[in-house]
């Protein structure tokens, strides 16, 4: 059984004329348990559409969503399951912050699941952990804190959830080098620790092949391309149809191949180059 799957999944909306428009149609998409998933694809081709409807934000106009081998959509109960199931985290999150203290902003999810205070404490405190911060951190205000500390504080309420299924809306977009590696290491030990499900939108390509053990690629409101970072990668002319680029070193990789360079194709971070070019 899988953690998540959709079968025939569509979801259409009426513009400001009511004509009917497509967002997403036809996906039929399986994600395993404990599997990190990375969506990439244009701006508007279905990514940010697709993943709020695996925990019930949207409800498909076509199709179903199953969530742990259930209808998500059976009942009122299963909608309200999903929601818990599947943890739901948007791009900026730090602009959802509202509570006097950290402390108070992570304990926000816990609460609403009528969890005991001993229980709310403890997630609050693991998620912390998680994201890095210390508990000095839980008394202050989240206003007074930096960007990227903001930006874990919101992710850290997602987790205090303790979904099985974490999703990510493009999780370090804005933020500086240092910031966007202090994400991506905590997801990467969060996922390691739990051993559960991620789903991760992104732009950046090589985090995208850092991170990834499936990627999924949208166009036009459908799948493109489903498959391992090799699969997908390797295919470099079709991403280049889309508009899409592979990580920059296996662009790099490929002219020193055209050079006559016997190096491999399958380079996709500046990790594998650099260890190509040393046995080279």
């Amino acid at each position: 059984m899988h953690a998540i799957e959709t079968r025939n999944l569509s979801h259409r909306y009426r513009n400001s004329t009511k004509e009917t428009l497509a967002a997403i149609q036809g996906i039929d998409l399986q994600i395993a348990a404990g599997e990190l998933l990375c969506v990439i694809g244009h701006t508007g081709s279905g990514k940010s559409t697709l993943v709020a409807h695996l925990n019930a934000l949207l409800k498909p106009t076509d199709g179903t969503v199953l969530v742990d081998g259930k209808n998500i959509w059976e009942n009122k109960k299963a909608v309200r399951a999903a929601r818990f199931w599947v943890g739901l985290c948007f791009q900026y999150p730090e602009y959802q912050l509202f509570e006097e203290t950290v402390e108070k902003d992570i304990a926000f999810g816990p609460r609403n699941m009528g969890l005991d205070k001993e229980e709310i404490a403890r997630r609050v405190r693991a998620s912390l952990t998680f994201v890095g911060l210390d508990e000095s951190y839980l008394a202050k205000s989240p206003f007074d804190l930096s960007g990227g500390e903001k930006r874990r504080v919101a992710i850290a309420g997602v987790m205090a959830m303790e979904p099985q299924a974490l999703v990510l809306d493009e999780p370090t977009a804005g933020l500086d080098p240092r910031g966007k590696e202090q994400i991506l290491s905590m997801i990467a030990r969060y996922r390691e620790e739990t051993g559960r499900t991620v789903i991760l939108i992104s732009h950046n390509m090589e985090e995208v092949a850092r991170m990834a053990d499936r990627v999924l690629v949208m166009r036009h409101g459908q799948v493109a391309m489903h498959g391992t970072v090799s699969e997908v990668f390797t295919r470099a002319g079709e991403l280049a149809d889309m508009g899409l680029a592979v990580p920059p070193v296996t662009s790099i990789f490929a002219r020193l191949r055209a050079a006559g360079l016997p190096v491999r194709e399958d380079v996709f971070t500046v990790e594998q180059g650099v260890e190509e070019l040393r046995n080279l």
